[in-house]
């Protein structure tokens, strides 16, 4: 058994629940950024809650996980290997590109790798979205995650994004909790009400959306 195996078998096993709550995810937030005719790139799928919800004309998922690709849903592409590495995806195909817990695992050079890529892989107006771990509110929880490597906050990955050319599009500190690990079921209506509040209670994941800078 490989780490990344033992990972998701311990750390990050499987839960029916990601997959309501990552539907809803879409349905009420993430598809105003993404038009039927777009391409759409997630790194770090994992069990493909994210993009199997799409509805895209193309759809691209990568992960370093082998099995990730018996998770996809029909007419996804899945390309198992690093994604810091994008030589399989044609330059300016990406309209949309998304990554959920994603950049806490990568060293800064793997990150500024991948970021030096998607300007090079997106279209036109392409944009990025970074869902993760709020260092400034998931302080106590952060390093429980034994493959965390890199650290940040809402201001130091804006910071981040902006040194290796990218304009920030919107930012939320507090998107997300942090986790869905709790004996409660997830009901479409309370993330629907939730993303609509004024504020957010235990808020703990951000989520920022980049373009790359003219």
């Amino acid at each position: 058994m490989t780490a990344t195996s033992s990972y998701f078998e311990t750390r990050f096993s499987y839960d029916p629940r990601r997959e309501t709550l990552w539907r809803c995810l879409w349905k009420y937030h993430f598809r105003r950024y993404v038009r039927p005719s777009d391409c759409v790139l997630e790194l770090g799928s994992g069990y493909g809650h994210f993009i199997n919800n799409v509805e895209a004309r193309r759809r691209i998922a990568v992960d370093v996980w082998p099995q990730f690709v018996d998770y996809l849903a029909a007419g996804v592409e899945g390309h198992v290997g690093s994604a810091a590495d994008l030589d399989f995806v044609e330059d300016g195909a990406v309209n949309f590109a998304f990554a959920s817990n994603l950049a806490e695992h990568l060293t800064q050079a793997e990150f500024s790798r991948l970021l030096a890529q998607l300007k090079v892989k997106l279209a036109p107006g392409g944009l990025i979205a970074l869902l993760q771990p709020n260092y400034r509110y998931a302080f106590r929880e952060y390093f429980d995650d034994y493959t965390h490597v890199a650290v940040y906050s809402d201001v130091s990955l804006r910071d981040f994004l902006g040194a290796n050319g990218f304009d920030i599009v919107a930012c939320s500190p507090r998107f997300t909790p942090l986790t869905i690990k709790s004996r409660f079921r997830v009901w479409p209506f309370l993330v629907w009400l939730y993303l609509h509040l004024p504020f957010k209670p235990l808020g703990k994941q951000m989520l920022i959306v980049a373009r790359p800078s003219r």
